[in-house]
């Protein structure tokens, strides 16, 4: 490998950049609105640009460095922690965010509305995942 840039590195920043992207894209398909600027940076929707950035590097250091390393299984199994964790841990608390917000808005109290941050659905993280196989592939080959 004679990169100037490591592929990893390449494959992490595609990742993400591609997916938050695509989340802008859908959400303008979606609402009709060219200004929401916020689905560049924010968490949450389709799809999952933590699915597709942990994936893309597990899927290059897999081609790199092959399916049998080490590094490989190291890579798989984070990519394998985050997305369990997109799904139940930080979908479930924006779930309960949400409905903090509810009883504070119910109650008409003073409280300041927390702000609840999304997870992901099963299909979004899935979408996230397979965007960073493609990515990772398109990385190796340019890079390789």
């Amino acid at each position: 490998m004679d990169a100037i840039i490591s592929p990893y590195l390449i494959a992490i920043a595609l990742g993400w950049i591609v997916a938050q992207g695509l989340k802008y894209v859908f959400a303008v398909v979606r609402t009709g609105k060219i200004g929401n600027l916020r689905q560049l940076y924010l968490s949450g929707n389709m799809p999952s640009a933590h699915s597709a950035t942990v994936v893309a590097l597990a899927t290059t250091i897999g081609l790199y460095e092959g399916l049998d390393s080490a590094l490989f299984g190291i890579a798989a199994l984070f990519a394998a922690i985050v997305m369990y964790d997109a799904i139940m841990v930080r979908r479930s608390t924006g779930e309960q965010g949400v409905a903090i917000q509810q009883l504070i808005k119910t109650t008409h109290s003073k409280i300041t509305l927390p702000r609840a941050a999304k997870g992901h659905t099963p299909v979004e993280v899935i979408v996230g995942m397979v965007l960073g196989v493609v990515i990772g592939i398109v990385v190796f080959f340019a890079t390789k």
